[in-house]
């Protein structure tokens, strides 16, 4: 069956008109990877996909779900894998595009083999002052102590956590989990969109002039309940802050603007992690 094509990149930078482009030059059909296009309702707030581009090719999982429900990367998982086995059993290429690093990372190397957390452990953990976190970790795990940092409470705590839930050593765990994903990366194929940065911040900028001038503020507007997840997509807070009263549009859009460039960066420090992903630098 043909493989995935990923495209990744940060927010802004180009991913579906890319991805529409190689869906036509591979016969593909696009499969979204974006947290917040999964939801209806919102989509200028998200810039999904117009219907005119979706028009051009077929596209899947954009506004699948209410703005009232949760999302979870694993729950995304689910959703996404009999979509793209059903475009493979058609004889076409998933062209999966997003920039949610962890939907994607879930895709491509599945769920990490470590344990959940749990809130009795994790409320024990907190109860304890960091250096005896420290002691207890460094005694059951000595490698995973030495690579973590050990002034970072919820790393500690994480890792440790790990040890007590699985009864293995963290760094076990990790290892092998590395080693698997070494093996899988041989076979994935994606790109990864790189801008200068003042061109990806004058994106950013024009998409939230565009985000508040065509609706968006409406449509924050009609919401009237929202889950945990869909009001963590940018622009949802500070929109409301201006629906409140709380802000000018002109500062609603600053925010806007400010908040996405922090996320634009995080993304970014994610993808150079991904190091399968081949640089892919537009040239408009």
């Amino acid at each position: 069956m043909p493989a995935p094509c990923y495209i990744c990149g940060p927010t802004a930078s180009g991913k579906s008109a890319l991805a529409i482009e190689m869906a036509g030059r591979l016969g593909g059909e696009i499969v979204n990877a974006d947290a917040f296009q999964l939801y209806r309702g919102i989509e200028v707030l998200s810039a999904a996909p117009s219907a005119e581009d979706i028009a051009r090719v077929p596209h899947h999982l954009y506004g699948v779900i209410g703005p009232t429900e949760t999302m979870d990367a694993g729950t995304y998982l689910r959703m996404a894998e009999p979509v793209i086995r059903e475009i493979q059993e058609r004889g076409n290429v998933p062209v999966i595009t997003g920039g949610s690093g962890l939907y994607l990372k879930f895709l491509t190397h599945g769920p990490a083999p470590l344990p959940q957390g749990d809130a009795k452990l994790r409320a024990e953990l907190d109860a304890r002052p960091l250096e005896v976190l420290v002691a207890e970790l460094t005694r059951l795990d000595p490698v995973e102590a030495s690579r973590t940092d050990l002034k970072n409470r919820r790393y500690v705590s994480r890792a440790l956590e790990i040890c007590l839930l699985s009864g293995r050593r963290a760094s076990e765990l990790r290892d092998q989990w590395e080693a698997t994903t070494r093996e899988r990366e041989a076979s994935l194929r994606g790109l990864v969109i790189h801008r200068d940065r003042a061109e990806l911040h004058a994106r950013i900028e024009a998409r939230t002039r565009m985000m508040l001038d065509g609706g968006a503020i409406d449509e924050v507007a009609a919401l009237t309940a929202v889950s945990a997840t869909c009001e963590k997509a940018i622009g949802f807070r500070e929109i409301r802050a201006f629906l409140d009263g709380e802000t000018d549009r002109n500062t609603c859009g600053e925010r806007i603007n400010a908040a996405t460039r922090q996320y634009a960066k995080r993304q970014e420090t994610w993808f150079r992690r991904e190091a399968w992903l081949e640089p892919f630098r537009p040239s408009a």
